[in-house]
């Protein structure tokens, strides 16, 4: 069972999500979708993810899908977005952080972050502000998307948290060799965190590895669970 949803950032933006419930979950799932993606890129993992007893929530980043509303009168529109712009895209990450602990009584260590691109970088950005929360699954994380910088991020993570990145060699959608950049920040992860790293040989950039590799959703779900 999906139904929509409407957040509202700190900032005022309303954000568009897809919650799909679960009866006594698991855990809990934030999903953050790569440009130009949507949150219905997720579908098939979160439907996936749901039938294995979690519940998770797929946001429209500002800008993307239907979150096109500033609370006022502008609309929003990424392609016009500064990069100041693109990294307020973190408030839409906490309002679903927000909505999970208040309706759905998630414990913030019960919530993991997947993302995907600049998604990926935004969900590592979020446990590294916030040591509360533990677990983030990063699709083709890069150094440098539209300004949220990943190596201060990985270094400042902390013992108990835990991080997986994914890659593919084949990857060159994001300007340079994604495969590298993940094994640079897998490195600069700190001791004590637990950290996984897989690199494919092919699958593409963010959640086009998932549609190559069905077999990673198991991966996830054991790392998510382990």
């Amino acid at each position: 069972m999906m139904r929509k949803i409407f957040l509202t950032a700190k900032d005022g933006v309303k954000i568009a999500a897809n919650l799909y419930l679960a009866e006594a979950p698991k855990g809990w799932i934030i999903f953050s979708h790569m440009m130009p993606a949507a949150k219905e890129s997720w579908n098939d993992l979160a439907e996936w993810f749901q039938d294995a007893g979690y519940e998770s929530i797929a946001i429209d980043l500002r800008g993307h899908g239907e979150s096109v509303s500033n609370g006022l009168t502008r609309k929003l529109n990424y392609r016009n977005f500064s990069d100041a712009e693109h990294q307020k895209s973190i408030l839409d990450l906490e309002a679903a952080a927000d909505f999970l602990i208040k309706e759905s009584k998630a414990a913030a260590g019960k919530i993991s972050f997947v993302g995907a691109s600049i998604g990926a970088n935004l969900s590592l950005q979020y446990i590294s502000e916030h040591p509360e929360f533990k677990t983030a699954v990063l699709l083709s994380p890069g150094l440098d998307y539209r300004g949220v910088k990943t190596e201060p991020l990985a270094k400042n993570l902390k013992a108990g948290q835990r991080v997986f990145f994914v890659s593919a060699k084949d990857d060159i959608r994001s300007g340079g060799d994604n495969a590298e950049e993940n094994q640079k920040l897998y490195g600069l992860t700190p001791k004590g965190v637990e950290k996984q790293i897989k690199i494919y040989e092919t699958g593409g950039h963010g959640t086009d590895i998932l549609a190559s590799h069905p077999e990673l959703a198991e991966s996830i779900k054991d790392f998510i669970g382990g």
